[in-house]
């Protein structure tokens, strides 16, 4: 019987596993194990992931948080984003975060973490969520489970946004501000106008510490309109 097996190579930084076919044919599935700047950073200074510098380079660019600011955190895990929003709101202020997935990460005590899906969000979420309205900012860093295909992708993407918005504009204060990842596609002009129609100012941003082929963008709402 021809041999199955998992022969790892390593070249210029990436894990490549050579899957040897039982017929004699061989199949390539690279797993980009990346080492980069920003992934090193991260380990360094004791985030859970990269992603935490996608958050800082745009509070950066639009000054987000202030201190005593409380900020909603939709697809919170591993809670990178959540640290980082905390150590700018401080003590005084308050990060409440979920994810389907749990993570652990010890948070802060200005911190909340809680298991939920935002398409059917739990007792226990919508009872914090009522007992900290409104927000100041309503950040997403929710991504699909990729499937390999492109359009799906985009599509599930596109979906966590609008459902993201909905969020947005039932739990921030007028004035407030929100943060959305999506999958560049041809719903994106679809999410913008929606975007447009409630908040003041809409801007797109893409992080130097994005990968350069990733496909995600981010857009800021900033200004919640009244009413």
């Amino acid at each position: 019987m021809p041999y199955c097996g998992l022969l790892p190579v390593i070249v210029s930084g990436y894990t490549e596993e050579i899957t040897k076919a039982c017929r004699g044919r061989f199949s390539i599935r690279i797993m980009k194990t990346y080492r980069d700047h920003f992934f090193l950073k991260a380990k360094q200074q004791n985030y859970p992931a990269r992603s935490v510098y996608k958050l800082k380079e745009i509070d950066a660019k639009f000054k987000l948080f202030k201190p005593g600011m409380k900020v909603l955190d939709l697809g919170a895990a591993p809670g990178s984003w959540s640290l980082a929003a905390s150590e700018r709101i401080g003590p005084s202020g308050c990060v409440l975060a979920c994810d389907m997935q749990t993570t652990e990460i010890t948070f802060p005590a200005n911190v909340r973490f809680l298991v939920a899906d935002i398409f059917a969000l739990p007792e226990t979420f919508e009872a914090a969520l009522a007992a900290l309205v409104p927000f100041d900012v309503v950040m997403s860093d929710m991504a699909p489970g990729t499937t390999g295909t492109r359009l799906s992708d985009q599509v599930r993407s596109y979906e966590l946004c609008c459902e993201a918005l909905k969020v947005a504009r039932r739990c921030l204060k007028p004035g407030g501000s929100f943060v959305a990842k999506i999958f560049m596609g041809a719903d994106v002009q679809e999410f913008l106008a929606a975007m447009r129609k409630h908040f003041i100012s809409v801007k797109g941003f893409k992080p130097k510490s994005s990968r350069p082929e990733s496909k995600e963008t981010f857009y800021v709402g900033l200004g919640l309109r009244r009413g």
